[in-house]
């Protein structure tokens, strides 16, 4: 099987750090990959060389002839003076809306990331960072491809539109490149694992469950290795602390190399720590709403709602963007007053909340000053870290201490303002998409924190792997003014919606026919089946037409070379245009009479 794209001996590098060496691979026809790695280790940098956004210091990429690709990352960007019809619909060449409403592919593209929710008509310009995503994500879906290429395509979707997303990109015959760090989300779709690390690139076959399984089997046969080097080292350090006499006793190049053994420790690799924290003692009472109503721009959020946070529990916050779950949380951290009710907090309650933004951190502050701001020194069980110390356990070395914040990467800022907030030894944490920025490495130690937390725990994620391994419970925000709890988890919440979904449908449905059952009274009989033959007579000539249209198209490539025949051929096509303009605006006007 042919590759689509080459990379052979690639090395790309970003001033004295080399994030690409000398790495050669392929992307075949039937490949779904997911590129995995530490934040800042090259993930986006190899998506970018792969797909020609950046060009490699070294080495050389090649492309299959002819090959259809479609690549959305962190920077894309859409013009700011264009629509999201411009964006999505326009570069298909979409005319009338019928065309593309008559698409499956393309409606279910605009359903499934909400596109439709947002407005044909919005500018590009008035949408938060999270719906330009969407935008962009949507216009590369829409296309017939041979390769997707996404850096972080769930970053911005709620768990239904993961899951949505899913089952979409298992169902399209093209290759996949995509950098992700939700793990449900690799295991499902992807069917081999690149994981970039140290400036290289190493190839697993299978998703997540299959890497997590064959870099533990790589990490065991290294602490194999490692310990027989011990052992043997163990023994040449005894021989030469024997005392001089048994070294001049020895050849020299024994010496030298017993040296060299217990000398030669391998660096330990560039990873995460997350350690456990000091608990402080909760009370009965940690957090209550009593008969609270909350409403945001004129819609409301909760309606006498009374929920109450016991001390120890574990809760997933679920539901679709825009439903609130933001909100919510704000009004547990005491950041947004009730309309109506009130809010109760425990006299022993020191609650950290965790907020998408990473804008409370200066910029000017360097990493070390970021957490010496919360305190100098921590208190772990018998151990007493400095901040430079605790700074070393979150991943930032010596060097990487005096780094600027405004010049660490999103996953970097994500980690340090995690690191700033455990720092304070709360007893109630209140987590709003935690895992947003994150590499996997990080996650898993996230969770072992948080699976082994004592206090209290709120988690708003579209992360369904964490929620699943570090919550209790599941609530879910419908829309219909309270809190639902889903003793099924997520699945349970996954079939309500689409139970929900479901019956708006057959309402929409029901209501449209009775609405358009008096505005078809006004017609008799006949005139209403005279109507409907004139609009199928319509259709069929505005197909005809478009084949016509096609062909014409396809003539005038063939007569590239001869003026006259290009001359008469564009004639041909202008009028065959000409026809369709009028077919369509009569069909406008039958169509508004049977409405």
């Amino acid at each position: 099987m042919s590759n689509l794209i080459n990379l052979e001996s690639v090395e790309k590098s970003y001033g004295v750090r080399p994030l690409l060496d000398g790495v050669s691979l392929g992307v075949t026809e039937t490949d779904r990959i997911g590129v995995v790695g530490l934040n800042g280790g090259g993930k986006t940098t190899l998506l970018e060389v792969l797909s020609g956004i950046e060009e490699p210091d070294a080495g050389r990429v090649s492309q299959a002839r002819d090959l259809r690709s479609a690549v959305v990352t962190q920077r894309t960007e859409l013009p700011e003076h264009a629509t999201v019809r411009n964006a999505v619909l326009d570069p298909q060449g979409f005319g009338a809306d019928y065309e593309w409403a008559a698409d499956p592919r393309v409606r279910s593209v605009l359903n499934g990331l909400g596109i439709t929710g947002l407005g044909l008509r919005t500018r590009v310009a008035e949408m938060s960072g999270g719906e330009r995503r969407r935008v962009a994500l949507a216009a590369a879906l829409v296309s017939e491809l041979d390769l997707l290429v996404l850096d972080e395509p769930t970053n911005h979707l709620d768990v239904e539109g993961v899951r949505w997303l899913a089952d979409h990109l298992l169902a399209r015959r093209c290759a996949l490149v995509i950098v992700t760090h939700d793990r449900w989300f690799l295991d499902t779709v992807c069917n081999r694992t690149w994981e970039v690390v140290d400036g290289r690139v190493e190839q697993y076959e299978g998703g997540y469950a299959d890497w997590v399984y064959a870099r533990a089997e790589r990490a065991r046969l290294a602490q194999q290795a490692e310990e027989k080097r011990r052992n043997l080292a163990r023994k040449e350090l005894a021989w030469l602390q024997r005392g001089a006499k048994a070294r001049t006793s020895k050849p020299k190049f024994r010496v030298e190399a017993a040296e060299a053994l217990i000398s030669d420790v391998p660096e330990p690799r560039d990873t995460v720590e997350l350690v456990s924290f000091a608990k402080r003692r909760l009370g009965k009472t940690v957090v209550e709403l009593e008969n609270v109503d909350l409403a945001v721009d004129g819609r409301k959020l909760l309606s006498d709602v009374t929920w109450r946070l016991g001390p120890g529990d574990r809760i997933g916050v679920v539901g679709v963007n825009g439903s609130g779950k933001t909100t919510l949380l704000r009004l547990l951290a005491g950041e947004r007053e009730p309309d109506a009710g009130r809010r109760i907090e425990g006299k022993t309650v020191r609650l950290a909340h965790l907020t998408q933004e990473l804008h409370d951190l200066p910029g000017r502050w360097r990493v070390l000053e970021a957490i010496e701001d919360v305190a100098t020194h921590v208190q772990l069980g018998k151990y007493e870290l400095s901040a430079s110390q605790l700074a070393e356990r979150f991943g930032f070395g010596k060097g990487r201490q005096w780094t600027r914040v405004e010049d660490l990467s999103g996953g970097e800022r994500r980690r340090l303002q995690l690191a700033r907030l455990l720092m304070g030894e709360p007893n109630v944490l209140v987590l709003d998409e935690p895992t947003n920025d994150l590499d996997i490495d990080t996650l898993q130690q996230l969770e072992d924190l948080l699976d082994g937390w004592a206090g209290t725990l709120v988690v708003v994620s579209h992360d369904r792997y964490l929620v699943e391994r570090v919550c209790d419970q599941v609530v879910a925000l419908f829309g219909d003014g309270t809190i639902t709890h889903l003793p099924g988890g997520i699945d349970e919440y996954l079939r309500r919606r689409q139970s929900l979904l479901e019956s708006t449908e057959q309402n929409v449905g029901k209501q449209s026919r009775q609405e358009n059952t008096p505005k078809s009274q006004g017609l008799s009989g006949a005139e209403e089946r005279a109507a409907r033959k004139e609009l199928a007579r319509l259709e069929r000539q505005l197909d005809k037409l478009s084949d016509r249209e096609q062909r014409l198209h396809t003539q005038l490539a063939e007569a590239a070379t001869d003026p006259e025949r290009l001359q008469d051929l564009n004639a041909q096509l202008q009028q065959v245009r000409e026809q369709k303009d009028e077919i369509e605006s009569r069909w406008m006007e039958v169509a508004e009479t049977l409405e």
